[in-house]
């Protein structure tokens, strides 16, 4: 089982990589929140050795899939092969009212998102002429002037991110592994997530074998005090994506339809104090886990042992740094079943008995 943390901010990206390198983590991720992925993923490149970076998430609907391509590539180079492009489509409002770009139906559109990238490196890569006409992309040009130096680390893994079943499949068929969303449970992915991500191999010819599953946990620990205020953000956090329609199947598998309808009328009502107080400890305990430190690793292995490869984990300030060796040591003794052991390989379960048809 693969450990991964948080890079942080541009500022913070030298510091917290080497720390994570030296505490023992595997890899550790830049987000797309208020700021650019990939500068901090730069520095973190050029300050470390051996630790994985990635992005989690890059918005890959607000770019096009040529500067991407670009970007990844130099990234890949630099970083001496340890780049992991994470990627994400965010919603609607977002890509077409934040960032301006054209939105399609997201599941074909990332689909296709993915393949133009990998037929810009493969251009790249052999020579061959590029030659990509797609319903939302067309690149049919790259004079030699233009394309970038070679390297001997090949293209970037790229992971997708997703809750629904669509997006999930797609993952599956055209992805090297799936970033479960922070608003997920060990439910949704048993009995969603798995089936879909099966579903998109199969259909690519392919099984779960060396396909990565990255998930994680809303976490509250430390001391008495920062538990207290962990809880109080977690609150905040499901109540926000609750609110999203889009995520709301995830409440409804356990039976909070009705909670993800109110937090929706109440984010519109820009109500966002009073969303939290509708969370209560069940929902909490679904979708994080609250315990001491000397308490995470086992509350870790029984939520998500035989369902991911690599969790998530960002310890609170609190912990010294031989206290996060520690803890990143003994969650890595999670037993490493992954996906791939919990559906078997190509033609094993059939995901549509486990909720993943349209």
């Amino acid at each position: 089982m693969k450990i991964d943390g948080a890079l942080g901010t541009l500022e913070q990206a030298t510091r917290s990589a080497r720390a994570a390198q030296e505490a023992g983590y595997d890899g550790v991720w830049a987000s797309e929140v208020n700021q650019d992925p990939f500068l901090p993923l730069t520095l973190a490149a050029d300050a470390t050795s051996t630790i994985e970076l990635g992005t989690s998430i890059a918005v890959a609907l607000s770019r096009s899939p040529m500067s991407l391509a670009y970007t990844a590539h130099d990234l890949a180079r630099f970083s001496g092969g340890r780049f992991v492009l994470g990627l994400g489509s965010q919603v609607k409002a977002h890509i077409t009212r934040r960032f301006s770009m054209p939105w399609g139906r997201p599941g074909p559109q990332m689909r296709e998102f993915i393949l133009a990238m990998r037929a810009a490196w493969s251009s790249w890569a052999d020579g061959t002429p590029l030659s990509f006409e797609g319903e939302y992309y067309r690149h049919t040009l790259m004079p030699p002037t233009f394309v970038p130096a070679p390297h001997p680390y090949g293209p970037p893994r790229v992971l997708l991110a997703g809750v629904g079943d669509v997006m999930t499949r797609v993952a599956g068929e055209v992805a090297d592994g799936f970033l479960c969303h922070g608003f997920t449970t060990a439910r949704w992915i048993r009995e969603h997530t798995l089936p879909a991500l099966a579903e998109g191999r199969r259909r690519a010819g392919l099984d779960l074998a060396g396909f990565d599953v990255v998930a994680g946990a809303f976490l509250a620990t430390g001391t008495e005090q920062e538990i207290v205020e962990g809880l109080a953000t977690i609150r905040g956090q499901i109540s926000f994506y609750g609110s999203t329609p889009a995520y709301r199947p995830v409440l409804e598998l356990h039976g909070w339809g009705d909670l993800g309808a109110e937090l929706t009328v109440l984010s519109k009502q820009n109500r966002w104090a009073e969303m939290a107080g509708l969370i209560d400890d069940d929902v909490v305990e679904a979708f994080a886990v609250v315990a001491p430190p000397a308490e995470v690793p086992a509350r870790f292995a029984e939520r998500f042992a035989g369902l991911a490869t690599r969790l998530s984990f960002t310890p609170p300030p609190s912990l010294g740094a031989d206290e996060v060796r520690e803890m990143v040591s003994a969650i890595r003794a999670v037993p490493a079943v992954g996906a791939v052991g919990a559906l078997g390989a190509l033609g094993g379960a059939d995901p549509t008995t486990s909720g993943a048809a349209l």
